[in-house]
């Protein structure tokens, strides 16, 4: 089994996201509004600061996807997520062994993933957000999972990875867009003069949330919530919105 990872150097990934930033910048121009934005400072010496959302995917905003097909396959062991796994590298190829040694490919899990549809609420949720503030859906899942399901949330900006499949529909291993990709991402903004607010479920999540300047646990585990206090958790999306409001603030 062959997983590869492609490692970006920080300056490639601000160069991704000078791109997005670009078009942020447009668009909000074209609509007359400031993006994300909030000023402060004395009379004549503004200082503007602007936010960027990062939003984790799976558990926040659809269902987990690997449960769903564990649940549609009759593969029990599937069920198992970052939520339990904090190595990412180990549980990708753990899952790839499961699948090859029955036989499933892309194609299996892609006719589960055509009948997933966003958690309740999470498409309002989404909409409200990307009213107030730019929003980005940081995921470890791939580009051939997550395409159907972002088309059914509006479209929203993605960063995810990819899968490496076989002509026989084998998926042979993945490349990960860059080590540590949520912090990464941040961090690159953060390099960019933007602020961050960040939130997930999952233990691949709390290097975002740490290092953003407001960070929240959204319906995690009862072992993340006690392992760290210190971040707020929440289980309603209005209970969210509302932190982050504040967080703009």
């Amino acid at each position: 089994m062959n997983t590869k990872k492609v490692q970006w150097t920080l300056t490639s990934i601000i160069s991704a996201l000078s791109l997005f930033v670009t078009g942020v910048v447009v668009n909000a121009v074209k609509k007359n509004k400031t993006p994300s934005a909030n000023k402060a400072g004395s009379a004549g010496k503004g200082i503007i600061t602007m936010y960027i959302t990062c939003l984790d995917v799976e558990g926040v905003l659809v269902p987990e996807i690997w449960i769903a097909f564990a649940e549609a396959s009759g593969i029990p062991e599937l069920k198992r997520t970052t939520r339990d796994e904090p190595d990412y590298d180990k549980l990708m190829n753990w899952r790839l062994g499961i699948l090859k040694e029955h036989g499933l490919g892309l194609k299996e899990i892609q006719e589960t993933i055509a009948k997933i549809d966003p958690l309740p609420g999470a498409k309002e949720f989404l909409d409200e957000l990307r009213s107030f503030s730019q929003v980005i859906l940081i995921s470890d899942t791939f580009t051939q999972f997550a395409t159907p399901l972002m088309e059914k949330l509006g479209r929203p900006t993605l960063f995810c990875n990819s899968l490496e499949v076989a002509e026989n529909g084998e998926i042979t291993g993945f490349k990960m867009r860059c080590e540590k990709s949520k912090l990464t991402t941040v961090k690159a903004l953060q390099s960019m003069g933007f602020e961050t607010i960040a939130s997930g479920d999952s233990y691949n999540d709390l290097g975002m949330i740490q290092a953003s300047k407001a960070g929240f646990l959204f319906r995690s585990t009862e072992q993340i919530r006690a392992d760290h206090p210190e971040i707020p958790a929440y289980e309603e999306y209005d209970e969210l919105l509302a932190a982050i409001r504040e967080a703009m603030k």
